[in-house]
């Protein structure tokens, strides 16, 4: 919707230098410049019905515009992962977005555990490239966010628990108020929580008013509904099944799943 002062450079255009006539014009009368019946501004979708200027109030007009400038994102992807396999679903996830256009940050929660109970679980170092997200309020910037959850009992595990707990203050306040978020699964087992660990984090996200976007089948769903191979992943988000000793790891079809669900998301985010 125009504000009555809005000058037509707001178009990214000057008055008259569009001859292609994209615009529906209606008028109640007829004191109108011609200029104005051939202006083709590049704007989002819209309906505008209001009047362009205080000089020409008798001007109502609705157009439907063809989007012509790219809407800029901000996406973060965020992940806790033991044994790496989130951490390649999150690669594969960054790889998705960058194939739709756009750009994505990758953030590791904090681990939680000493190192000595890391190390009697042989779980490897976590990477040193990839920043370790402290602070909840570094997501304030963002526009969406791909969490990369493991199951622990069909929930997520306590090292994500934490890191929601921290968020107290930017709940109170609404800071994640109207973000997106997408959810991605590794479990160890079949029954193991791919879609129970993505409903469990729907209270979460509830309480932030975050708008939850699902996976869904329209992009993906010869990859799910393939029962050739064994592969994790639903139409709640892409996943991956580990084995019980991490031994498993993220098959083509399940990080192709992955890759399908950065770029369907990004375009998601940016078309809101």
């Amino acid at each position: 919707m125009f504000h009555e002062r809005l000058k037509l450079a707001a178009f990214g255009c000057e008055a008259g230098s569009y001859k292609t006539p994209q615009l529906s014009l209606t008028y109640k009368s007829s004191t109108v410049p011609p200029w104005l019946v051939t202006i083709s501004p590049p704007l989002s979708s819209i309906l505008i019905l209001h009047c362009l200027s205080k000089s020409f109030p008798e001007l109502l007009f609705a157009s439907s515009f063809r989007n012509n400038t790219a809407k800029m994102v901000k996406i973060a992807i965020v992940y806790y992962s033991m044994y790496g396999h989130i951490k390649q679903l999150a690669d594969a996830e960054k790889a998705g977005v960058e194939k739709a256009g756009g750009t994505a940050d990758l953030f590791q929660i904090p681990e939680t555990l000493p190192q000595d109970v890391l190390d009697k679980m042989h779980a490897p170092a976590k990477p040193t490239d990839v920043t370790v997200l402290e602070d909840p309020q570094q997501l304030l910037g963002y526009d969406g966010f791909l969490l990369g959850i493991p199951t622990r009992y069909g929930n997520f595990p306590a090292q994500w628990k934490t890191f929601w707990d921290k968020t107290g203050q930017i709940w109170s306040s609404g800071g994640y108020w109207g973000k997106k978020a997408g959810v991605f699964i590794s479990t160890g087992t079949l029954g193991g929580g791919q879609e129970s660990t993505a409903l469990a984090a729907m209270s979460t996200l509830a309480h932030h008013g975050i708008q939850f976007v699902p996976l869904g089948y329209a992009k993906c769903f010869g990859q799910l509904a393939d029962l050739s191979e064994v592969h994790g992943g639903s139409p709640w988000g892409a996943g991956t099944f580990s084995a019980g000793d991490g031994s498993r790891q993220p098959t083509p079809k399940e990080l192709e799943v992955a890759t399908i669900q950065g770029e369907a998301f990004y375009n998601a985010v940016k078309g809101a």
